[in-house]
């Protein structure tokens, strides 16, 4: 738990889930949406969790990254409301979705999105690493390999999905796609610079650092 003393309109719930299907993560994240859209005095929201296999697709996604058909792959493939293209998620990565009511921190999406970045760049450094933002790309990057990708909706200014952050992750699920779209810049996961690192180790820092960079009292809701 991490408290001081700013105002009730800095709180924000933590979710910290360990495995949960994709579908059952999105029906979550919508109703927590739609509930704030009808009261925006509810408190913001993180939920930090880790998906079984899932390959999803954003709204404007074309399936020209995909390198499986689509209709007999036996993949489990999501097309979802946030923006970007392909991405990949499993055990051994962790996904934060904040559901934050932006009129309380700032109404700019390009803002809401280095923000997102400078979280996983904060969480890295404390491993010593020096994660990069590339221009014109969304998304943090370790000597040009992107370990965390980044795609969110935003509704009345309020916000869903949000990012991923490559821990320790059978890579080879990637294989299978264009991730995000970016055909000369390959993934890759903090295991492959620190070998035994663990997403419980990591979990506590996205949560302190998502609390710093936001401004925000995270409180664990159980």
């Amino acid at each position: 738990m991490i408290r001081s003393n700013r105002p009730p309109d800095k709180r924000c719930l933590l979710y910290d889930k360990k495995l949960m299907s994709y579908t059952d993560a999105h029906v979550w994240q919508r109703s927590l949406l739609a509930e704030r859209i009808q009261d925006p005095s509810l408190d913001d929201v993180l939920i930090l969790l880790e998906h079984p296999p899932v390959y999803t697709l954003g709204q404007g996604a074309t399936p020209e990254f995909l390198k499986f058909d689509l209709d007999h792959s036996g993949f489990e493939v999501h097309r979802v409301e946030r923006g970007g293209e392909v991405t990949y998620h499993c055990p051994g990565q962790l996904v934060g979705y904040p559901i934050l009511n932006l009129q309380r921190h700032r109404k700019d999406l390009h803002w809401y999105l280095r923000q997102l970045e400078e979280v996983i760049i904060r969480v890295l450094a404390i491993y010593g690493l020096v994660g990069d933002r590339i221009p014109d790309f969304t998304g943090v990057w370790l000597e040009n390999r992107k370990v965390a990708a980044i795609g969110i909706k935003v509704s009345r200014w309020i916000t869903m999905h949000g990012f991923a952050l490559n821990v320790c992750p059978d890579m080879t699920g990637f294989q299978h796609i264009v991730p995000c779209g970016i055909a000369d810049k390959p993934v890759a996961s903090l295991a492959e610079w620190i070998p035994d690192i663990t997403c419980e180790q990591v979990r506590p820092h996205i949560v302190q650092c998502f609390a710093d960079v936001f401004g925000l009292d995270v409180i664990e809701f159980t």
